[in-house]
């Protein structure tokens, strides 16, 4: 591609100022409107200085990216043309591949949908595919989405790059000793491990599938309760996606690019970018993964690799070159594969703190309490840079807060990582969170926490502000019961209630005689009455209640969790004057 800034971005100073240029020429960082091609609203360039994201869990393991810049020139959308046909330069740059288009436009409806406060506009996904693998290498991609041919990066062995070990065991990137980002959106596998969504609905995750790896890279993006029409937010959700001020500065600039139209263009016909952020960087022992799961790559280098470096076929031998002999030299500042990392150095976790008693909330509510994990040496030490994995695991419908189930925060310098707070959801029971060390196989701490249900201490009748019901023996009462219900005097929705048509004040079994409910599919009469909430106003109507033969007084009690109590007299009569009233003994009042 011809940047007009130059035809090569390399780390360093010259690639900063390049990209920085072109973010300020393109009205720099733009942030997502409501939903649709023109996401108008901009954040003030400077508004806030970009902050890297605090899990300590980069989406990419900050693997290499195309630095290509867009056209100076505002898109030009034409009509999609036919496969072969030369478009000019600004039109061919604003053509992305049809099905790949169309994840990214899925993605952006289902977090439309689930996260409507994070504002993720599908420009941003797909300004990060196209520097992460140029759009799946042009659309390369089968009906469902999935790429014709692996994408992987490379081997993330720290000669040159990050040092992560393998994660997977080599699942997703074929390789058992070290991790590779794999797929259209470049997800590193222990990422993958909590992130990965199934965007097509196929019941599989695979990050090499575009629709499940733009949703992914969605939820992503929209962690911890971001607005991404916010520029803070959306330079932190850049940045953690991949942590470099150089790829935040890109992604803004094709966002912006891509916002100012675009158009599809057939599978297999998107403009491929050509230069990257490692171009120059020297890889002088790669290490071998195992085969990839499709055998036919390109050369080292080549497009078919997507542009990243192809394994070497001979192992090199711990520290030392390819043939084992004298260690061969690693760019300056990267690890040493042979030196323990910080993770190598963890003997096991420990409890930091957290109180089983502070882990309880009622449904809906936010915990008090947070969970807190110190990664310690066998000698009790603490370690700091170390990846815990948060997992929760259960019944209960309990998430971090952005409403993940995982989350991965790196220690601090004592060596402790605090997991997000939890948020309790509607389904209530016991569910347990488990810290784990990312890469390594060691025992994990369990913390058990609880969502207990909505209370009530007080239901009050409203039923017709107090007008009497009517009924014979045989009919129906001509109004439904209607209460309120209320805790520490507040109004008290959702809350779970039993309605139950008791024998008496104090025997409060189920009758067998008198008023009765109608079962809603068979008809039969029913006295019992579970699974009723309050509605949004602490109210709840009760179903209509019909008559039997016998006549007299009859008691119906309605009860909820926190000791919420209303008995309500019904009197069935033969000559009409029945009446529902709350019982003015001292088992109507709440509590009772």
């Amino acid at each position: 591609m011809a940047a007009h800034f130059g035809r090569r971005l390399r780390k360093g100073a010259a690639t900063t100022a390049v990209a920085a240029a072109a973010v300020a020429v393109l009205s720099a960082s733009q942030a997502p409107g409501a939903t649709g091609d023109d996401h108008g609203r901009q954040a003030t360039a400077g508004a806030s200085a970009p902050v890297p994201d605090p899990t300590g869990d980069d989406a990419t393991g900050n693997s290499p990216y195309y630095t290509d810049l867009p056209p100076l020139n505002s898109p030009n959308p034409s009509p999609s043309p036919s496969a072969g046909t030369p478009v000019a330069q600004g039109a061919a740059e604003a053509g992305i591949p049809a099905t790949v288009l169309d994840a990214y436009k899925k993605a952006e409806a289902e977090l439309r949908a689930s996260k409507p406060g994070c504002n993720l506009p599908w420009q941003l996904l797909a300004a990060i595919g196209k520097v992460e693998s140029g759009q799946a290498r042009g659309g390369e991609v089968d009906a469902s989405g999935t790429t014709l041919r692996p994408i992987l990066g490379p081997v993330l062995d720290g000669n040159g790059f990050a040092l992560i070990k393998d994660t997977d065991h080599g699942a997703y990137d074929g390789n058992a000793q070290y991790d590779q980002a794999v797929g259209p959106m470049q997800f590193i596998p222990s990422t993958w491990a909590w992130a990965g969504r199934d965007g097509n609905g196929d019941g599989k995750k695979d990050p090499n599938n575009i629709y499940d790896a733009a949703l992914a890279a969605g939820h992503y993006l929209c962690r911890g309760d971001r607005d991404l029409s916010q520029a803070a937010d959306l330079h932190g959700a850049i940045l953690g996606y991949n942590n470099s001020q150089d790829y935040l500065n890109t992604v803004l600039s094709w966002m912006e690019y891509y916002s100012k139209g675009t158009y599809s263009v057939p599978d297999g016909t998107g403009t491929a970018p050509g230069h990257r952020s490692d171009d120059g960087t020297p890889r002088t022992t790669p290490s071998t993964p195992a085969e990839p799961a499709n055998p036919h790559q390109g050369k080292p280098g080549s497009k078919d690799q997507g542009g990243r470096p192809s394994p070497s076929p001979t192992p090199s031998k711990p520290g030392g070159g390819q043939d084992g002999g004298d260690p061969a030299p690693r760019p300056p500042g990267t690890p040493d594969p042979t030196t323990p990392t910080p993770t190598d150095t963890v003997d096991h976790l420990e409890n930091a703190g957290t109180a089983t008693t502070e882990l309880t909330a009622t449904a809906g509510d936010a915990f008090t309490g947070t969970i807190s994990t110190r990664a310690e040496t066998k000698a009790g030490a603490a370690v700091a840079r170390v990846r815990i994995r948060f997992t929760i695991s259960g019944d209960t419908d309990a998430t971090f807060t952005g409403g993940e189930d995982v989350a991965t925060v790196a220690t601090d310098s004592k060596g402790v990582a605090k997991a997000p707070a939890l948020q309790a959801g509607e389904k209530t029971g016991d569910f347990k969170v488990t810290a784990t060390v990312v890469g390594r196989s060691l025992k994990g701490v369990d913390y058990q926490a609880t969502v207990t249900e909505r209370p009530a201490d007080t239901l009050t009748a409203t039923t017709n502000g107090g007008t009497p019901l009517t009924c014979t023996p045989g009919g129906e009462f001509a109004d439904q019961v209607q209460l309120k219900a209320t805790y520490k005097g507040a109004i008290a929705d959702k809350v779970a209630a039993t309605a139950t048509l008791i024998k008496s004040a104090t025997d409060a079994t189920e009758n067998d005689k008198g008023p009765y409910f109608k079962d809603a599919t068979t008809g039969k009469a029913v006295r019992t009455l579970t699974g009723l909430k309050t509605d949004a106003k602490g109210l709840l109507t009760l179903p209509k209640l019909y008559a039997d033969d016998t006549t007299g007084t009859f008691l119906l009690r309605v009860t909820t969790p926190g000791g919420g109590t209303l008995t309500v007299q019904l009197r069935v009569a033969a000559d009409g004057t029945a009446t529902a009233s709350p019982s003015p003994s001292p088992s109507a009042s709440a509590g009772s």
